[in-house]
């Protein structure tokens, strides 16, 4: 016998071949005979008679007889269980088992000599998953943090066109030509760090860079509105990383939950985001739901809680702009310098659909709208003083991916009041916003999508002598864009798009406007811009 076979019975041989109480004149050559010669081969626990579940060594015998089929029992049907063994008796048996552990082993043999080959190749992916697993133990940061990223890559260019006058006489296209109208390549670059610590929190780290500080797609050049979400630039310099966002989520309770940042910003302190539109973005006018002043996006010092229920959801935060400023004159928290912007959001989300309304309060030196979300004028105004805007908000998609787009739609108002204005008491604006998308368009994961709205635009001025016009501003205008997303991997997609801007200077377009003393006509200014936006997810 091989050693294998002696280490696998001897215990049992050790056991079986001790003397048992039985003397010699109580041995029974017969009742061996029958037990081993004629006794019947049982296939499962359930043909014994005399056996039942609640004995001590039910399951041992279960498993001798469905592994190994070596237990047999007398022709009467039964086990005798509780009869004393004899020798010869242990004997049997322990043959029995033998001739099937030998059989079972042989079989064994011949399956392994006859996938030898395909053992030897998954011996080797575990040995090599387990050198991996090993080599990734060793060099890994944090057991808590995971790292995510984003690279954009944009190339495009912006064409003008008008026949309306600068203040100097000049023509705005011309002007806007010389200065704008070269085709940039920029990029931005995203790296999120989030940790979790209970697997409930969140504390997200996010790191940026980009160099769209000088070009067109980044808001600062001739035409604000060209500006892109994608589009970003540290106030250091092109190509600087800098801490963009940094804060921390956690559960309260199983409804509530509380975000506080050193570096946080509105929408990441909101329990939804009311828009299914859009899923890559190209002008940033269109990633404000429709009122830019009411989901301004700020960013700073702050906190806020959210509660969630049955679809339903209240959202409350403040953030200062200048919190992190010890000179009250300058800054600092729920100050006159604060730069206090605070939010206020309902909204009702099931899987598809949902409707919000939100309400925000943005302090004078918060700066409520920048070039890329509204007018010249409107952005000049809302800067000027204290903010009380609104939000409605309103988005579908359908749950199966067919012609039919995804809807969104939005509309926001803002009221301005400033009493140290030499110019105006009171300003409103407005603005809104239509997204269509179709998932699924022409390809499998491929996205199509398009918007048109109106940029924030003045709507009302009430002047110091409590006159109130309409219709003397015209500060209306509209935007409009068209995008086709590749998506070439499941990490890289490639978006080219178009926009049109109608009218993006609004009530300045012809030398300025009549709240600033310009002539008002019948001149034009408008903006055609085309572009292709590469993403990188890793």
């Amino acid at each position: 016998m091989k050693l294998f076979h002696q280490l696998l019975v001897a215990p049992a041989a050790l056991g079986l071949l001790a003397p048992v109480a039985a003397n010699a004149t109580e041995l029974n050559i017969n009742g061996v005979s029958d037990y081993a010669a004629t006794g019947e081969q049982v296939t499962s626990i359930t043909q014994f008679s005399d056996v039942y579940p609640t004995d001590w060594a039910y399951q041992a015998l279960s498993n001798l007889i469905e592994r190994y089929g070596c237990v047999a029992g007398y022709p009467n049907g039964t086990y005798r269980g509780n009869r004393a063994m004899t020798r010869f008796e242990a004997a049997a048996l322990l043959n029995a088992c033998l001739d099937r552990v030998t059989e079972v082993t042989d079989e064994l043999k011949r399956l392994m000599k006859e996938f030898e080959k395909e053992l030897a190749i998954l011996k080797g992916r575990v040995d090599g998953l387990e050198a991996r697993v090993g080599e990734l133990e060793a060099t890994q940061f944090s057991t808590t943090t995971k790292l995510k990223g984003q690279a954009t890559f944009v190339v495009g260019a912006n064409t003008f066109g008008g026949n309306a006058k600068q203040f100097d006489g000049e023509k705005r296209a011309d002007v806007a030509a010389a200065t704008s109208g070269a085709t940039s390549f920029n990029y931005d670059l995203r790296l999120f760090l989030d940790t979790s610590f209970t697997g409930k929190d969140l504390l997200r780290t996010m790191l940026r860079a980009g160099n769209f500080g000088k070009s067109a797609f980044g808001g600062n050049g001739y035409v604000g509105l060209d500006a892109m979400e994608t589009a970003f630039e540290e106030p250091s310099g092109a190509n600087s990383v800098a801490v963009n966002r940094l804060w921390y989520q956690f559960p309260i309770g199983s409804s509530f939950t509380a975000t506080v940042g050193g570096l946080v910003r509105q929408d990441d302190m909101l329990a939804v985001w009311p828009s299914a539109y859009p899923a890559d973005t190209i002008i940033d006018f269109f990633t404000y739901a429709g009122a830019p002043a009411t989901y301004n996006l700020g960013l700073g010092q702050g906190a806020g809680i959210s509660w969630a229920s049955d679809d339903f959801s209240i959202s409350a935060n403040y953030l200062s702009t200048n919190g992190a400023l010890s000179d009250p004159n300058a800054g600092g928290i729920a100050t006159d310098a604060a730069g206090s912007n605070g939010t206020v959001q309902i909204a009702y989300a099931p899987e598809n659909w949902g409707l919000a309304a939100a309400y925000n309060y943005t302090s004078q030196n918060a700066g409520t709208l920048y070039a890329g979300n509204g007018t010249p004028l409107a952005v000049l105004a809302t800067g000027e003083g204290n903010n009380s805007s609104f939000g409605l908000s309103a988005w579908w998609s359908p749950e199966e991916a067919s012609w039919f787009p995804s809807v969104s739609a939005g509309w926001g108002y803002n009221s301005v009041t400033n009493n140290d204005s030499l110019t105006f008491r009171e300003l409103d604006t407005q603005s809104w916003y239509v997204g269509l998308q179709w998932a699924d368009a022409f390809l499998k994961g491929n996205t199509l999508g398009m918007a048109v709205g109106q940029p924030t635009f003045v709507t009302n001025v009430e002047y110091r002598n409590d006159v109130s016009e309409s219709d003397f501003v015209a500060d209306g205008n509209y935007a409009w864009e068209f995008w086709y997303q590749f998506q070439v991997t499941d990490n890289i997609s490639v978006t080219p798009a178009i926009y049109y801007l109608s009218r993006p200077y609004g009530d300045l377009t012809d030398g300025g406007g009549n709240i600033v003393g310009g002539d008002r006509g019948n001149d034009t200014f408008n903006n055609f811009g085309g572009l292709v936006k590469t993403t990188f997810k890793f």
